[in-house]
C-alpha cells in the first residue's frame, strides 16, 4: 500500500471516529441526560452561565446593537424575546415531549387545549338555540316545578310568548328557596328569576372565559349582531374545551347520538361536530361547519336526499331523513380510504 493510500485511510477513519464521537460525546448524550435529568442539570449549570453572562454582556450588548442598526438598514423589525416562539412553536415542543414520554398525553390535551382557546368562538362551544330547554314563564308554578325538577340543568332560561324571547333565568337554588317560603303553589317566579346575560357571537372562547371568571357566572346566552338569540353557552362548554368532557351523576348521553351493533352512528343533524367528536373519540374536522348536517352539507355543495352516501376525511355519511332543506338525520362510520360519492 502507498503511503498516500495509507495518509488517505487514516484521514478517512479519523474523520469517521472523531466525527461520530463529536455527535454522540458532545451533543447526543449532553443533551438526552439534560432532558432526562433537567433539575440537577440546571443546577449544576445556573452559576456558570450567569457568571459568563454577566462578564460577556458588553461584548453582546454590542453584536445585538449592531446587527439591530444593520437590520433596521433592510426595513427589518427586530423581533422581540417574548415574540420568539409562536403558538404553533409552543405545541411542537408540547407533541414533542409527549411523544418522548415526558408529557403525559392527557396533560398536552389541556395545555393543547388552553393554547386554542384563542382559536375558538362562542359559536364553536355554544348550545344552538334548537337544543334549549326553556320554560314558558307563563306556566303555573306546579308545571314550572315539575319541568325543572325533570331537568338535569340547574339553570333554565325563561321565555314569555316564544322562545326566543328570553326575559330571565331560572336557577334551582332560587326555586327551591321560593318554595320553601311560598310553597308550591304560592311562588311567582317573576320574583325568582335572575337577569339573562346576553354576549356576542363573535366573542372568543378564551375572552369569554375572562368574562365568566370576572362576573362570576356560568350562564350567557349567545346573540347574533341584530340582537336574535343564537344558543347559550356555559363555564363548563369551555372548560370541557380544555380538560375534555366533565361528568357527574346527573349527566345524560349526549343526545341524538345513537351507537350501532356495527359501529356506525345514528346522529341527528344538528349535533355539534365537537360533541360526536368526544363523545366517539374521533377527529371530524369542525373549521367550516358547527353541525354533523352543516358538515355534510359543505363537502356536498348541496342539500343531498335521502339515501345519498359521501365518503370524506376518513368517515361515510349516509343520509336518513330530511325536513324540508334540513338534514335531520345521518349515520356515520370510519373508513380506511377517503373520498367522495353521490348516491
Amino acid at each position: 500500500m502507498s503511503e498516500e493510500s495509507i495518509h488517505l485511510t487514516a484521514f478517512i477513519v479519523g474523520f469517521l471516529v472523531f466525527s461520530s464521537l463529536h455527535i454522540v460525546i458532545g451533543e447526543q448524550v449532553p443533551k438526552t441526560f439534560a432532558i432526562r435529568n433537567p433539575e440537577p442539570v440546571s443546577l449544576l449549570i445556573a452559576y456558570p452561565l450567569h457568571w459568563s453572562f454577566l462578564v460577556f454582556y458588553p461584548l453582546n450588548w454590542l453584536l445585538n446593537a449592531a446587527s439591530k442598526n444593520v437590520l433596521k438598514l433592510f426595513g427589518v423589525k427586530e423581533v422581540s424575546h417574548h415574540e420568539v416562539l409562536t403558538g404553533a412553536e409552543i405545541e411542537s415542543i408540547i407533541d414533542v415531549s409527549a411523544e418522548q414520554g415526558e408529557l403525559d398525553m392527557s396533560a398536552r390535551d389541556r395545555v393543547r387545549g388552553s393554547l386554542d382557546l384563542s382559536e375558538l368562538s362562542i359559536a364553536d362551544v355554544m348550545i344552538h338555540r334548537k337544543n334549549i330547554k326553556a320554560l314558558d314563564i307563563d306556566l303555573p308554578p306546579r308545571e314550572i316545578l315539575a319541568q325543572a325538577m325533570s331537568s338535569p340543568h340547574t339553570r333554565m332560561p325563561l321565555y314569555k310568548d316564544e322562545p326566543d324571547n328570553i326575559v330571565g333565568i331560572l336557577h334551582a337554588r332560587d326555586l327551591l328557596r321560593a318554595i320553601s317560603e311560598h310553597g308550591r303553589d304560592g311562588f311567582d317566579v317573576n320574583d325568582v328569576k335572575r337577569n339573562a346575560w346576553f354576549t356576542p357571537m363573535q366573542t372568543s372562547a378564551e375572552d369569554q372565559l375572562a368574562e365568566f371568571l370576572r362576573r362570576r357566572e356560568h350562564f350567557a346566552l349567545v346573540v347574533d349582531e341584530y340582537g336574535a338569540l343564537m344558543g347559550l353557552v356555559t363555564l363548563e362548554d369551555i372548560l370541557e374545551e380544555i380538560v375534555g368532557d366533565i361528568k357527574d351523576e346527573h349527566d345524560i348521553a349526549v343526545v341524538g347520538v345513537r351507537q350501532q351493533p356495527d359501529g356506525s352512528v345514528n346522529v341527528d343533524g344538528s349535533v355539534p361536530i365537537r360533541d360526536l367528536n368526544r363523545a366517539m373519540n374521533w377527529d371530524l374536522p369542525d373549521e367550516e361547519a358547527v353541525t354533523v348536517a352543516g358538515l355534510v352539507i359543505h363537502e356536498a355543495q348541496a342539500i343531498p336526499d335521502p339515501g345519498q352516501r359521501f365518503a370524506f376525511h376518513g368517515y361515510r355519511f349516509q343520509v336518513l331523513r330530511k325536513q324540508r332543506n334540513q338534514l335531520t338525520a345521518l349515520r356515520v362510520e370510519r373508513e380506511m380510504e377517503e373520498g367522495m360519492e353521490g348516491g
